[in-house]
């Protein structure tokens, strides 16, 4: 039991490592910790589902770099974003913001629920409101006779 609980701990605890590599830590220590919590809002354009920050690939390292260049310039955390933003569009943002074309695309899930539930309302209060149809008049009955000996 204490192997199994060791083996799920190691396995979760190397699933958390950042991929940060030592030659892109910086020595300021404020600077490191801005560009730390930067990397971990950017998502990789390669893994699609990973922050920059724990991800391996080539261009996520290259971005890593980018977001501690332009620290290290002087530009702040907002500024750092904005330009990586207007390079590599909003897909990049791990959170997007909720503007503009966003914030239809974060309404149109809930809202097309509600039309869903609304419309399966319709289907059952229709399917339970068909009423039994009348039965057919003497008169009907001979039409149906006549056409049947034609």
């Amino acid at each position: 039991m204490t192997r199994i609980f060791l083996a799920l701990f190691f396995v979760a605890w190397a699933g958390s490592v950042p991929a940060v590599e030592p030659g892109e830590v910086m020595s300021n220590l404020l600077l490191e910790e801005r560009a730390r919590s930067i990397s971990k809002s950017l998502r990789c354009l390669q893994c699609r589902n990973e922050s920059i920050d724990e991800s391996n690939s080539g261009i996520a390292s290259d971005l890593r770099v980018l977001v501690r260049t332009r620290l290290a310039d002087g530009d702040s955390d907002q500024e750092v974003v904005s330009f990586i933003v207007s390079r590599y569009g909003e897909y990049v943002l791990l959170r997007p913001n909720g503007k503009g074309i966003n914030f239809i695309l974060w309404l149109s899930g809930p809202f097309l629920f509600l039309v869903g539930i609304f419309c399966l309302y319709l289907v059952r209060s229709k399917a339970n409101n068909t009423s039994v149809p009348s039965p057919l008049t003497d008169q009907e009955e001979e039409k149906i006779k006549k056409i049947s000996l034609s």
